[in-house]
């Protein structure tokens, strides 16, 4: 398989529109398991508030990509944030229905694993993260629900997880047949892992879930799947400048009532089964900056209606440029280092 040496996040809408990315990067998806015993924040990260309840597995933690971007030490971002999830990403297909690491490294014995074991030595978790926007897609690879099952099965085996993000995107979530096959597939995950967190990621518009994206909820609600968090990426609009933290919450409340109307929920209820997951700083569109205040200012939103989990692209990009910056590696604005990361390492829902 040809190794990728960027992974765009762009939503579907905005490539039809014949947007070109940057070399910026934009992927996601969901966030590191619930942390066993919370490590103390060095100054300057997020403290903990005494008596507060911990995040469920996968309702936080940003996305972390090994393959590109000079990935930072997970253990030192523990350290330096306090956080202690972490997203992995991605698992994708290696050619055909068997997953492994961005297509092509092991699932087992190398970089990926050795990570995620150091950051549970230090008292933390992580949710895997399968799909993207470019490489090979186990939904479309896989011929059946059940094959696609059986994928996703191995990773959790693997790692023994009790979350898992599938961030559908590109031709995966275009694909009605597809969209169907990743929805039952996610119910017979559901059915064979007691008390796993399944998390669904994919694309918006300002206002919410596009066509696409309203009929994989629909499919969800329909199917009978307990999705425990769905979440939109609420960036790469091709709008231009806009107010990201306003244009967030907008896209999250459009999901909101996605969910509500597909579930028969309670605007109090839809919201705790919904969430986004943000970029940092400079997007893939010109003209779109995710600042540090419209993430406190999201967070802060993400709070106030329980979001059932809030997570961004990229822990690799949460540090300001240096000179000839990779934009996969830094965030393109004047920032600390990881404080996106320390924002997001205080909420629990």
């Amino acid at each position: 398989m040809k190794k990728k040496s960027k992974r765009s996040r762009r939503l579907a809408l905005v490539a039809t529109c014949g947007l070109m990315a940057t070399a910026g990067t934009a992927t996601l998806a969901a966030t590191g398991a619930q942390a066993a015993t919370p490590r103390a924040a060095t100054p300057g990260a997020a403290a903990a508030t005494p008596g507060a309840t911990a995040a469920a597995s996968g309702q936080t933690g940003p996305y972390l990509y090994l393959g590109w971007g000079s990935p930072p030490k997970a253990t030192d971002v523990m350290a330096a944030t306090g956080t202690t999830q972490f997203t992995m990403a991605f698992i994708l297909s290696d050619g055909g229905c068997n997953p492994k690491w961005d297509g092509s490294r092991p699932l087992t014995g190398g970089s990926d694993q050795s990570t995620i074991n150091s950051i549970r030595s230090a008292g933390g978790d992580v949710t895997v993260s399968f799909g993207g926007w470019s490489g090979a897609k186990l939904g479309e690879k896989c011929s059946s629900a059940s094959a696609l099952a059986g994928a996703y099965q191995k990773v959790i085996d693997a790692y023994k997880l009790k979350s898992i993000d599938i961030d559908i995107e590109a031709s995966e979530f275009e694909n009605a047949t597809v969209r169907q096959r990743v929805i039952d597939a996610l119910k017979i995950v559901k059915q064979k892992n007691s008390g796993i967190k399944v998390y669904v990621t994919f694309g918006t518009t300002t206002s919410g879930p596009d066509a696409n994206g309203k009929d994989l909820v629909k499919r969800g609600a329909a199917s009978g799947v307990d999705v425990d968090g769905w979440a939109v990426m609420p960036f790469d609009f091709g709008q231009g400048s806009l107010d990201m933290a306003a244009a967030t919450k907008s896209a999250v409340d459009g999901l909101k009532n996605t969910v509500a109307s597909a579930y028969g929920l309670s605007s109090d209820a839809a919201y705790r089964k919904s969430g986004f997951s943000s970029m940092n700083g400079k997007t893939d569109v010109a003209g779109e900056t995710v600042t540090l205040d419209n993430f406190k200012s999201v967070v802060s939103y993400a709070k106030s209606h329980h979001l059932a989990r809030v997570s961004f692209w990229s822990l690799n990009r949460d540090r300001k440029c240096g000179s000839g910056s990779d934009a996969d590696a830094c965030s393109g604005i004047n920032q600390g280092t990881y404080d996106f990361t320390k924002v997001l390492a205080g909420y629990t829902g």
